[in-house]
């Protein structure tokens, strides 16, 4: 063993990972996400556009409204139609779908997807989402090791 701190594995409480994975669920509930990203709000519209079973979409859209990644709301002027609207904390995940789909297209279809993401502004494609240091240096795997909290450094002179 090279002695080097590592991510405690079997300590699954501690780990942030699960917890992710469990609030998501599995494939449904990603391309729940996909299409509220979309502009999909209506249980119907999910539903037609994904082809997903009425309980299978009801299951996994509850359990997006459980854990905060889609707010449900009902229209003020009819409370029979419901709209799925995704949260702040439902919008953060953007940047975990877009380096899913990324590496969908590089290592799984080979292929880029259709429509292609760009940037509204410029209608050019977006970049490859990378992990970034502090200072804006692209990091690959082994740029990056474990620490303990009291190791971290906290600020520039720290770490020089």
């Amino acid at each position: 063993m090279d002695g080097k701190l590592r991510e405690p594995l079997r300590d699954l409480a501690e780990c942030s990972l699960p917890a992710a994975l469990e609030a998501m669920g599995e494939r449904w509930s990603f391309l729940i996400l996909r299409a509220a990203f979309n502009g999909l709000f209506h249980f119907e519209e999910f539903q037609s556009e994904l082809g997903i079973a009425r309980n299978i979409l009801a299951n996994r859209l509850a359990r997006l409204v459980e854990h905060g990644i889609l707010k449900r709301e009902a229209l003020p002027d009819d409370r029979r139609k419901i709209e799925y609207r995704l949260t702040e904390k439902g919008a953060a995940l953007l940047p975990t779908m877009v380096a899913l789909r990324q590496w969908g297209e590089r290592w799984e279809t080979g292929v880029a997807a259709t429509p292609v993401l760009v940037d509204e502004r410029d209608r050019r494609p977006i970049r490859q989402v990378e992990v970034y240091s502090w200072d804006g240096r692209v990091l690959r795997k082994g740029d990056m090791v474990w620490s303990l909290p009291e190791d971290i450094a906290r600020d520039i002179h720290a770490a020089e």
